[in-house]
């Protein structure tokens, strides 16, 4: 099933992160780390038509990641968690949902409670 709505994530961890917070069907990619372009276009070509979103790792492998992403995909939206948590797991969840509610995700308002 494709949805209108996907979210590339490097990991499971990040995946297995963002999933509770979410509170409508959206699709969720885990690159596994780094990618390749070839890789990247297999994983991303069943979802043209989607609204893709790009939350990686505020580090030097999710910069990289990021580039190649916006280079080949270019209508994506990109969501940024802050240099201070790194990483996207270790983001806390509060901050994950304000990060998605202000991409127009609906969160679960448990989660937006600070």
């Amino acid at each position: 099933m494709v949805t209108d709505k996907v979210l590339i994530v490097e990991g499971k961890q990040d995946k297995l992160r963002i999933l509770p917070i979410l509170n409508e069907v959206v699709e969720i990619i885990c690159t596994n780390g780094t990618i390749s372009e070839d890789r990247l276009e297999e994983l991303l070509a069943p979802y043209e038509d989607s609204d893709l979103y790009v939350f990686f790792d505020a580090d030097e492998s999710g910069e990289k990641a990021r580039k190649l992403v916006q280079h080949y995909f270019p209508h994506a939206e990109h969501l940024y968690t802050r240099r201070t948590y790194k990483q996207v797991e270790h983001t806390p969840q509060n901050y994950l949902a304000f990060v998605l509610a202000a991409a127009d995700f609906q969160v679960n308002p448990a989660y937006l409670i600070r």
